[in-house]
């Protein structure tokens, strides 16, 4: 990384994911495993956003990617008041905020909702979403030349979000009983292998929005863009654990293995984090740390910094540094990266 440190990036942005605020006192993930710091969350935010504002180069904007609000403010009647104290503190900075809707924003809202909230940054993007008329989440954005993000809906298919007398509803429940016979569909079908990605809490991506990813890729291919996917479930059995999957990350990642212009996938949802560069396509897979178990007097956010032939990860507290080369540019990339 050191000759990037020598060049002045093209353009930086900031990325944090699972932050999952909520106004009460600590407690403990779902297996009892880890503790989660609901209230101490939102300082976390504010350091991320103080070490942003100092920053010699100011980030474009930030990728939220996902889990903004934990779900216990749904049972507390909470969730507005909560979603209003955590935008209030990402508003305090100019920077515009690209929001990834993860499950917890579906344990408090209605997919309707979401669509007309301020978690909705849809139009920062380019007039592209998924579907005209649809309510698909999904958009591209163009920060600099020749670079695309995009922003997809892991629960586009998923029992979150949807009313239970809707045809979406009964078409997830369909799919996710075929894996999954539990009474409690957030208990894992099998105790390991990648069947476990079938639960409740996870999702997948509907044929309509991967046929406008495919499309989206397509343009990107001609023009020669880089392209970041965006997405709140990781899609890269290798880049996760088995459990924090997208339930058809397969179609995905034969959507971006037929197209030359994808560089890196972001995910969240597993707190753990994690990193794998597919050696097949040279896509970087990164699941981001999450925010909400870790300690108060840690971090986890990062500062991308883009470079014509790479994208460096700058890393605060749980999260590592890491560097992205592009292998469009550069054959050598795997034991350089990450």
């Amino acid at each position: 990384m050191d000759d990037c440190a020598q060049q002045r990036p093209l353009f930086t942005f900031g990325v944090i994911a699972d932050i999952q605020y909520a106004d009460i006192d600590d407690g403990l993930n779902y297996t009892r495993t880890r503790r989660r710091y609901y209230r101490s969350s939102l300082q976390l935010l504010r350091n991320a956003q103080e070490s942003w504002s100092e920053s010699a180069v100011k980030p474009e904007f930030i990728l939220q990617l996902g889990d903004i609000i934990d779900g216990f403010n749904k049972g507390h009647d909470a969730s507005d008041r909560a979603l209003d104290t955590v935008l209030r503190q990402l508003g305090s900075s100019p920077v515009e905020v690209h929001h990834v809707w993860g499950n917890h924003e579906f344990y408090n809202f209605s997919r309707s909702s979401l669509l007309s909230s301020k978690l909705n940054s849809s139009l920062l993007g380019d007039r592209s979403r998924a579907r005209a008329g649809s309510d698909i989440y999904a958009y591209h954005f163009s920060p600099f030349p020749g670079f695309t993000f995009v922003v997809l809906d892991a629960y586009d298919v998923s029992l979150l979000g949807r009313e239970e007398s809707s045809e979406e509803y009964r078409s997830a429940l369909s799919l996710i009983k075929q894996h999954n016979n539990n009474q409690d569909l957030n208990c894992p079908p099998v105790l390991e292998g990648l069947q476990q990605r079938f639960t409740m809490f996870n999702g997948g991506f509907s044929k309509d929005q991967l046929d406008w990813l495919d499309s989206v890729l397509s343009s990107a291919d001609e023009k020669q863009q880089r392209v970041t996917i965006v997405s709140h479930l990781p899609v890269h059995p290798c880049s996760t654990t088995p459990i924090c999957l997208a339930w058809n990350y397969d179609e995905l990642l034969a959507v971006i293995s037929s197209h030359s212009s994808v560089v890196c996938v972001m995910a969240g949802h597993d707190h753990d984090g994690g990193y794998y560069r597919d050696k097949d396509t040279g896509v970087h897979h990164l699941t981001l740390e999450g925010v909400i178990e870790t300690p108060p007097d840690d971090n986890a956010f990062g500062t991308v910094s883009v470079y014509e032939d790479r994208m460096v990860l700058k890393g605060s507290g749980r999260i590592p540094n890491r560097e992205f080369l592009f292998s469009r540019c550069h054959s050598d990339t795997d034991d350089r990266a990450g």
